[in-house]
């Protein structure tokens, strides 16, 4: 056998004894971090048998996954039924990169230990029942932390956010606070100590004051949400200099104001506006025809008023137009509805608009919702309403119409 033939021999036999080694298990001290975690709890959900079950190399248990050195990058460990407190001892995992404890029963608050981590880049506690305020900045924590993603959302927080803790996260992209009962204001630089942050969901809290000017200085932010608390005010010219804003929502606060189209026509990557059931007065500007991105006009329940401006037959990737409970008047005939293909939900309900329903209405094969109730209509419905093929909700109560059961007898 030739010197040419040993050598493929020798490699095979040398990667069969390589594969048929055992893989090194993780550390000692990783899996008594672990255990730590897990004696905390009051409910562990199964997990001591699954883990007792896997063997003693942790890499190998439910929810716990590790990078080639065998060190634990991930516990995965929601919808477990887990009761009882978190433990810190989660954040002596010194390569631990992400953790979802979501959709659990723990109780009390979240350990700084692990908002303030070294190495944690996503952590999401959401639906988890965790009470208290977001806990402070720890002296010790002078550095930057690479915590990218906090998902906090739908829990029993409280107080307000520690000012101190934007200072360490310039490395955070996305914050969902939602659904919790913060107070105080909202946080005035989270993009000064947070210049990458697209996403910011405060909705359904109770937060109050005004909105901060300084969110302007959010240049990456896509998602604004502060929907459903206790704002007042009026929205910041500076907001809109986020130009890249794709999500802005305000819904159901005490904002006031018009609205500027000289500066609303600055987002124009916008796809959703929510500004309904707040305070806000004037007419719809007639630049909101520039916004060729926007989906979703949400502004009902406020106090606008004038015309329906015709440039919003522009915006034809508009799929919801809600102005219902404004002041709203004149002739829809003056937008082209018959543009707007992707139309599904046309919400007009007390308002003080006249005239006949126009016919290019009737030319949105995809509308689902047409709701034209408390207005003051008048004339016979075409029978062309029958085109409207996915219509499944229909109001035109308390207006002049003639002759509805044709309208019906079409549909």
């Amino acid at each position: 056998m030739s010197s040419f033939t040993v050598l493929p021999v020798m490699l095979q036999l040398f990667m069969l004894l390589f594969l048929a080694s055992p893989a090194t298990p993780c550390t000692e001290q990783e899996k008594d971090n672990l255990l730590q975690f897990l004696a905390g709890l009051s409910r562990d959900g199964g997990l001591t048998t699954s883990w007792r079950n896997s063997g003693t190399d942790c890499c190998e248990w439910e929810g716990i996954s590790c990078n080639g050195d065998w060190a634990v990058t991930g516990v995965s460990l929601e919808s477990k039924g887990l009761e009882g407190p978190i433990s810190p001892f989660l954040a002596n995992l010194t390569s631990l990169l992400r953790v979802n404890l979501s959709h659990n029963s723990f109780s009390g608050g979240l350990p700084a230990e692990l908002m303030f981590s070294g190495s944690i880049i996503v952590l999401d506690v959401s639906f988890s029942r965790l009470n208290g305020p977001l806990p402070k900045l720890p002296s010790l924590v002078t550095t930057n932390r690479p915590l990218q993603v906090l998902n906090i959302s739908s829990n029993l927080f409280s107080s307000q956010f520690p000012s101190a803790t934007w200072k360490v996260m310039d490395s955070l992209i996305a914050l969902n606070a939602s659904n919790n009962s913060f107070t105080g204001n909202i946080p005035s630089s989270p993009c000064l100590g947070s210049p990458y942050l697209a996403l910011l969901d405060l909705c359904y809290n109770q937060l109050s004051g005004d909105i901060p000017n300084t969110l302007g200085n959010c240049s990456k932010l896509k998602v604004l949400k502060a929907g459903n608390n206790n704002l007042s005010g009026i929205l910041p010219v500076e907001t809109f200099h986020a130009t890249l804003l794709e999500y802005l929502s305000f819904p159901n606060n005490a904002l006031q104001g018009k609205l500027d189209g000289a500066h609303i026509v600055k987002l124009n990557n916008l796809a959703t506006l929510d500004l309904g059931g707040n305070h806000f007065s004037g007419k719809i500007p007639l630049l909101i025809g520039l916004l060729k991105r926007l989906e979703e006009l949400h502004l009902g329940s406020n106090n606008m008023s004038g015309e329906l401006p015709s440039t919003l037959g522009n915006c034809t990737n508009l799929r919801i137009i809600d102005l219902k409970f404004n002041n709203f008047i004149g002739d829809l005939g003056k937008v082209n509805f018959a543009i707007l293909q992707n139309l599904k939900s046309l919400d007009l309900m007390r308002n003080n608009l006249s005239g006949m329903v126009p016919e290019s209405i009737y030319s949105c094969s995809n509308l689902t919702a047409l709701q034209l109730s408390d207005n003051h209509f008048r004339g016979e419905i075409s029978s062309k309403i029958g085109n409207l093929k996915h219509l499944s909700f229909l109001s035109l109560s308390r207006n002049s119409f003639t002759n509805i059961t044709k309208a019906l007898h079409a549909l």
